[in-house]
């Protein structure tokens, strides 16, 4: 058992990679992290000129059932760097699983194959708070 100052792992829903076109990953059990507050981290690492991703975290209680809305999701990002939100599962206490989908959208009529590095990852609210403190 973890007491208040050992620092909590993050989980990466989607490992770092490159992806070219619209995608899910594989689904992650959440292990007891069940109706907790969690923070979702979305970091983006290699971006095209005009190029958008969007990106939704899904819920399931299963691991078929996804719903027809996602749990969460990301504004569109044009950029690179790291973006958090929270996400309070207190909410949902039937998900049991997360899965990560994302989309491409082109903002200009080039030719050129559209690609973006990204990972996301998600950790126990106030995690980072109990590392700075231990």
């Amino acid at each position: 058992m973890q007491d208040s100052t050992t620092p909590q792992p993050v989980t990466y829903l989607v490992p770092e990679h490159v992806v070219r076109s619209d995608g899910s990953a594989p689904q992650i059990a959440l292990n007891g992290e069940q109706a907790k507050l969690l923070v979702v981290t979305l970091g983006i690492d290699c971006v095209a000129e005009q190029e958008a991703l969007l990106v939704s975290v899904w819920g399931s209680p299963d691991g078929f059932d996804w719903g027809t809305k996602p749990l969460m999701s990301f504004p569109p990002k044009y950029y690179c760097g790291m973006y958090s939100k929270l996400l309070n599962l207190a909410s949902h206490p039937d998900v049991r699983f997360l899965r990560v989908d994302w989309r491409l959208r082109r903002g200009n009529k080039t030719a050129r194959p559209m690609e973006f590095a990204f990972y996301v990852f998600v950790e126990e609210s106030g995690s980072r708070v109990s590392m700075a403190v231990a």
